[in-house]
């Protein structure tokens, strides 16, 4: 996984609308049909990992870890982040070959 690859991406993204970041829109969009791919911290707590991860395997959305929530904030130019929904299929598909 190239790091500065993906996070670039994610603030392209971010540049053209195509996120929403925080718990509870990520799982407003996931339940919508709108999230083409969820970003997870390893660092996010049990609770909010088994609630986006059970969210997202009911709703057949992708999930991928990303090493902290500092990296994922920052890659968006916000602060600490834990969890960001991708809106677009054409960024969520290529963040999913950067992530694998």
């Amino acid at each position: 996984m190239n790091q500065k690859q993906w996070m670039s991406l994610l603030g392209l993204a971010n540049r053209a609308r195509k996120i929403t970041s925080g718990e509870e829109l990520a799982v407003k969009e996931i339940r919508s049909g709108t999230a083409k791919l969820i970003l997870l911290s390893e660092d996010a707590s049990e609770n909010t990992t088994k609630k986006i991860t059970d969210k997202c395997k009911s709703y057949a959305v992708p999930v991928r870890l990303v090493p902290n929530r500092e990296i994922l904030g920052q890659s968006i130019g916000k602060e600490a982040r834990v969890v960001v929904a991708v809106l677009d299929n054409g960024f969520a598909k290529k963040l999913l070959t950067l992530l694998d």
